[in-house]
């Protein structure tokens, strides 16, 4: 690469101006953005018009320019890009969680066939570098479970409407107005998110890769007040969790789920925008990681990071991937569960394998035990519809 790094930018919103920020804002890193494309010709942008295009040839058939940097929101017109990138040899950084969890295997043989480097830090927790933790602390040592908060939108969220007791509604729109949210939380909020980036650390944790089809992903959008109020009752939070775990037949589960958290948990603290990751490994046992996980700067800041890696020639290795030792995955598990329900047939429909507690009360029923995740999969429609009747927490 040449002493003074060329970037090719497709994207300038939320992510891309963050990078902008903290690229021209940071010290001892050489580094020019040559050229953004952006899609709308109407909004007007803090950039000078030289550097703005809306044909991403210009990027892509640049031989000056050395990085190629991702942070747009369309999966597959991400996916065209990156392809095409690698295939003429350009390094590249993309923030796009949907993107890797649709394409991982393919993206990692174009880079592998190119002889260039993909990275993805940003795309997985913000500012924590679990990435590259999974890759260069643990890629020799046996893990058993990388859990968390993925999600700094929903954490946000979370936090306001159980520390605050703000309405749903109004913990949303201040996320949005903070640049935490999009304006369609969809993603965020039903749990995809999380569960992409699931999907991004089961690979560099555990040497899988797994179909997001595959994954179930319950969100934050079926609680109700009640669920709350038996969490305020018991002394818990209430966090979205995704769960990467080894089993005792060696088989790797991943599953997103809302759960109820007790004070001793590290996740108790997490609140609002932050993210934190426990990984537990079979020998060194359990680390803890915190840091912001929305928002323009820190997920600039690991951009930025993933470029100035790339400045020194670093690569993912994918040890694990690439040892074809990984172990196989599985939903065939039982998870401790509290579920809301509305009416009898609901327990008939949604059949735990254990009750351990019940309660009835007026309009606002609940059960605590053990199901199968694979039971969990097969009603997760029947969950979701009409979703202020039921919800289903981790305990």
């Amino acid at each position: 690469m040449s002493n003074k790094l060329k970037i090719g930018l497709f994207g300038f919103g939320c992510v891309g101006q963050g990078l902008y920020h903290v690229l021209n804002n940071s010290t001892g890193f050489k580094a020019d953005i040559k050229k953004v494309v952006v899609k709308n010709k109407f909004k007007d942008r803090a950039l000078g018009p030289e550097l703005i295009s809306y044909d991403k040839w210009d990027i892509l058939n640049d031989p000056e320019i050395d990085i190629v940097v991702e942070l747009i929101d369309n999966a597959e017109d991400a996916f065209y890009i990156v392809s095409e990138a690698l295939k003429r040899g350009k390094h590249v950084v993309t923030a796009n969680k949907k993107l890797l969890a649709l394409h991982l295997e393919e993206l990692y043989l174009l880079q592998k066939e190119n002889n260039v480097s993909l990275l993805y830090e940003a795309a997985a927790c913000g500012s924590i570098p679990i990435i590259r933790t999974l890759e260069e602390y643990f890629d020799n040592e046996e893990l058993e479970k990388v859990s968390g908060i993925f999600n700094g939108t929903t954490n946000y969220i979370l936090t306001k409407t159980i520390n605050e007791k703000l309405s749903y509604a109004d913990a949303l729109k201040q996320a949005q107005d903070k640049g935490f949210a999009e304006t369609d939380p969809t993603n965020d909020v039903e749990g995809f998110d999380p569960k992409f980036k699931a999907i991004i650390l089961a690979l560099h944790a555990f040497g899988l890769i797994i179909k997001p089809d595959d994954v179930l992903n319950i969100g934050i959008n079926t609680l109700h007040d009640n669920d709350i109020k038996y969490a305020s009752e018991k002394g818990y939070k209430i966090k979205l969790t995704p769960v990467i775990q080894r089993l005792e037949n060696d088989k790797v589960s991943v599953f997103v789920l809302p759960r109820f958290i007790k004070e001793s948990n590290h996740l108790y603290n997490v609140d609002n925008e932050f993210n934190g990751v426990i990984v537990e490994g079979k020998f060194s046992g359990e680390q803890f990681l915190q840091g912001r996980g929305a928002g323009s700067l820190p997920t600039g800041a690991a951009v930025l990071s993933d470029i100035s890696a790339l400045s020194h020639g670093y690569k993912y290795e994918f040890k694990k991937y690439a040892q074809k030792k990984a172990p196989g995955f599985t939903n065939d598990v039982l998870v401790q569960a509290y579920l809301r329900f509305n009416a009898q047939k609901d327990l008939e429909q949604i059949k735990f394998d254990e009750i351990t507690e019940r309660y009835t009360g007026s309009g606002y029923h609940y059960i605590v035990g053990k199901i199968n995740l694979k039971r969990l999969i097969e009603n997760r429609e029947y969950i979701l519809k009409n979703k202020c009747k039921r919800s289903i927490l981790l305990l």
